[in-house]
């Protein structure tokens, strides 16, 4: 059976710097970037913020849509992020709610 996984974009505020990853265990990896063990890319840049998530049933689903979202320019990236979550809350606290 195939594993599940999620693209997540992380930030340091509101519309600063953008990274884009994939991940099986959610919680456990923005948790490690919020602790500055998860990329050396958001230790550097302090992106420390949760501000979008999406839900795939199978992690190679996952990571093609990570590949697609990397290569998108920086508006649909905003305009993404902002359908979901306007005011870029962290949504860290509400994965296990």
């Amino acid at each position: 059976m195939p594993k599940g996984g999620h693209v997540y974009i992380m930030a340091n505020r509101y519309r600063g710097t953008l990274y884009i990853g994939v991940t099986s265990q959610l919680a456990t990896r923005i948790f490690q970037h919020r602790t500055g063990d998860g990329s050396d890319f958001c230790k550097r840049y302090g992106l420390d913020r949760l501000v979008y998530v999406e839900q795939h049933d199978d992690i190679g689903n996952a990571i093609a849509r990570e590949k697609a979202l990397k290569k998108w320019n920086r508006d649909w990236k905003l305009r993404l992020i902002e359908g979901g979550n306007p005011e870029w809350l962290d949504l860290f606290d509400t994965l296990n709610a």
